[in-house]
């Protein structure tokens, strides 16, 4: 008995020893690793429907600092919300690589992200993207099944009623289902137009398309997750956050907040 102890032990340790020595998966990207996806001469010429080439914006929309304080890396799940018409969703799709998988959510009500998704897959640029239609508190993802969920300059749209609708979720229940989809372990990046401090959610994301940087502070803790980090890379003092981003004197130099959250476990 004492012998197969000893064995049953030393058994064990070998398996600690072999897990503790196992390689790491790929290390997340950094800015600097970017420079090649950013370069693709796919992003260089302007798609059939688009108003400008995709690397017009890169200098003022930051996506190598962006993605890389998101910490991808290849083989990754990511869930993309709101995502537009797929600037960020090709970026994304080429860090991930082909191990990982991409999944792009906007609402039905956004419909400008047909068209805009469909050339986009079509010009083959998101093989390994699924997109899906859904509203913020429905995301198309199983418990438990994903990496990063992504929201840039979205998270005021779920306190955002569009001109004949009920709106596009309601916001304890988005968070939570954010929380949902997430591995343990899993990380939620938030980035968005922040509002003037104090200014009511409904308020400043009905009318200027902003939200207080609490208001999302405050949801995503009650929804279980927990506050990382920020990121002040696309910070802006002198917005006084009292205009539209899509002012023609603000656009894209807005005072944005960028948060990381971790789900536990």
């Amino acid at each position: 008995m004492k012998i197969a102890a000893k064995l049953a032990v030393s058994a064990i340790a070998l398996v600690i020893s072999a897990c503790a020595t196992m390689p790491a998966g790929p290390p997340p990207l950094a800015a600097a690793d970017y420079t090649a996806i950013l370069a693709d001469p796919a992003r260089q010429s302007k798609l059939e429907g688009f108003t400008a080439a995709d690397q017009t914006d890169d200098a003022a929309r930051k996506p190598a600092e962006v993605l890389a304080f998101a910490a991808l890396g290849p083989g990754d799940t990511v869930l993309e919300m709101e995502g537009g018409r797929g600037w960020f969703s090709y970026i994304i799709s080429k860090a991930i690589g082909p191990t990982g998988k991409l999944i792009v959510q906007y609402p039905a009500e956004f419909a400008y992200g047909d068209a805009a998704y469909k050339t986009r897959v079509d010009a083959g640029q998101l093989p390994n993207a699924t997109i899906t239609k859904s509203h913020f508190d429905q995301l198309a993802a199983a418990d438990g099944s994903v990496d990063k969920v992504l929201w840039i300059l979205g998270p005021h749209e779920v306190w955002f009623v569009p001109k004949d609708t009920q709106g596009l979720g309601d916001p304890a229940k988005t968070f939570a289902d954010i929380a949902r989809v997430l591995k343990p372990g899993g990380e939620f990046i938030a980035m968005d137009h922040s509002a003037v401090v104090g200014t009511p959610a409904k308020t400043s994301a009905q009318t200027l398309h902003r939200i207080d940087p609490q208001h999302v502070l405050d949801a995503a803790k009650a929804a279980g997750l927990v506050y990382v980090e920020k990121s002040d890379i696309l910070a802006n003092p002198d917005d006084d956050r009292a205009k539209s981003p899509f002012s023609p004197d603000l656009r894209r130099h807005t005072d944005q907040f960028l948060f990381r959250f971790s789900k536990p476990g």
